[in-house]
C-alpha cells in the first residue's frame, strides 16, 4: 500500500516520518508532502476557514495532487480534500485526519466514494486540560495581570476581582462537557480540593463528580464555568445573556474549546458590566484578535493566542495514534 502524508507547520516533515514509522514497518510505502504556509498565522487563518465554510473554504494546492491516483491512503492535519481533490484520490481507500475533528474533509462524499475516513479523538486531551487549569490559575489569581503591572513599574496587588483572590480548592467549577477533555481537567482539579460539577447531555457514565441536569443551573451554583462542548448547530452560542444573569457576580468564565460555544458580545457586556467577575479565553470569533476588540480594553480578562492544544506532545504523537487506527482497521497489529 501507498501513503501520500501531508506535513505543515504544526506537523512538520521529521515529525510525520516519525510518527509514522509503525505503517512503514508494516509495509506501507510512506511519501511526505508539505503544505506550505509563509508562517504558523497564514495557517491558522486558513484552518479557521475550513473550519468554520468545511472543505472547499481553501484550495489544496496542485502540486500536493500530482500522482494522486498512486496512493491508498492520504493523512492530513489541516489540508483540505474536498469533492475535487477526492476525485483525484481515485484509489484511496483511506483517509485519516490527524486531529479530533473532520472539517476539513467533505466527510459525506468520502464516504460515497466507498474511502474509510479516520480521525484523532483524544489527542489534544493532556495538552488542552493542562492549559485549561494553568487559565484558571492565571485568571483567579492575577498571575497575567501582575506580570504585566510589574513590567510598567507598578506594584499592584488590587485587581479588577478584588484584594483577596479566591483559591481553586472548595471553589464549585461548573464543567460545560464531561468528555475527553472535560473529565480531564475534572481529574487534574481534584487534588486541588476543588467540588467539581458538570453538565453534559450525553453523558452516562459513573464519576465521583456530580452530574448537574441542566445548564442554567450549573451556571447558577458554579464559582468557576469552564467551556468543553464540541461546537454544532445545537451548541452554537450555548453560553449567552440569560446564563451570564444567573451566574454569581464573582464567578469566572474559561474557554479553551471553541469560540461559538459562547456568544462573544453578551460575555463583553458581562464583563464590562461587572456582571462576572472574569474570564480567561484562547478562542474568539475572529482570529488573529483584532487590535480594536472590546476585549483589549477589559480589565477582568485574560488573553491567549489559540495556544491550548499546541505542545510537542499533542502534534507528535497524533501520527502515532493514527498509525495504530489504520494499522487495526486493515488488520495489521
Amino acid at each position: 500500500m501507498k501513503c501520500l502524508a501531508i506535513s505543515d507547520l504544526f506537523i512538520n516533515k521529521k515529525m510525520m516520518e516519525d510518527g509514522l514509522q509503525k505503517l512503514k514497518r508494516a509495509g506501507v510505502d510512506i511519501t511526505i508532502k508539505e503544505w506550505n504556509h509563509q508562517d504558523i498565522e497564514s495557517l491558522q487563518k486558513d484552518n479557521i476557514a475550513l473550519e468554520k465554510k468545511g472543505s472547499d473554504a481553501v484550495k489544496l494546492p496542485i502540486e500536493l495532487l500530482e500522482d494522486a491516483e498512486e496512493f491508498d491512503i492520504i493523512i492530513t492535519q489541516f489540508a483540505p480534500l474536498n469533492k475535487q481533490s477526492i476525485d483525484k484520490f481515485k484509489n484511496a481507500k483511506i483517509i485519516g485526519v490527524l486531529r479530533a475533528g473532520t472539517e476539513n474533509v467533505n466527510l459525506e462524499y468520502a464516504k460515497e466514494k466507498g474511502i474509510d475516513v479516520f480521525n484523532t479523538p483524544g489527542r489534544s486531551i493532556t495538552s488542552v486540560s493542562e492549559f485549561t487549569v494553568g487559565m484558571i490559575l492565571s485568571e483567579i489569581r492575577n498571575i497575567a495581570r501582575g506580570y504585566h503591572q510589574l513590567k510598567e513599574g507598578k506594584w499592584k496587588k488590587t485587581f479588577a476581582n478584588g484584594t483577596l483572590a479566591p483559591e481553586v480548592k472548595n471553589s464549585k467549577i461548573g464543567l460545560i462537557g464531561y468528555g475527553d477533555i472535560g473529565s480531564k481537567v475534572a481529574d487534574l482539579l481534584r487534588p486541588f480540593g476543588a467540588h467539581i460539577l458538570f453538565y453534559d447531555a450525553y453523558y452516562n457514565g459513573e464519576t465521583v463528580d456530580q452530574q448537574i441536569d441542566s445548564l442554567e443551573e450549573l451556571v447558577s451554583e458554579s464559582d468557576i464555568i469552564s467551556m468543553h462542548y464540541r461546537l454544532t448547530n445545537e451548541t452554537q452560542g450555548m453560553l449567552s445573556k440569560k446564563h451570564f444573569g444567573l451566574m454569581k457576580n464573582t464567578a469566572t468564565v474559561i474557554n479553551t474549546a471553541r469560540s461559538g460555544l459562547i456568544n462573544e458580545k453578551d460575555l463583553i457586556d458581562a464583563l464590562e458590566n461587572k456582571q462576572i467577575s472574569g474570564a480567561a479565553i484562547d478562542v474568539y470569533d475572529e482570529e488573529p484578535l483584532p487590535a480594536a476588540h472590546p476585549y483589549n480594553n477589559l480589565e477582568n480578562i485574560t488573553l491567549t493566542p489559540h495556544i491550548a492544544g499546541s505542545t510537542i506532545g499533542n502534534f507528535a504523537n497524533s501520527p502515532v495514534i493514527l498509525s495504530n487506527i489504520i494499522l487495526k482497521s486493515i488488520n495489521i497489529n
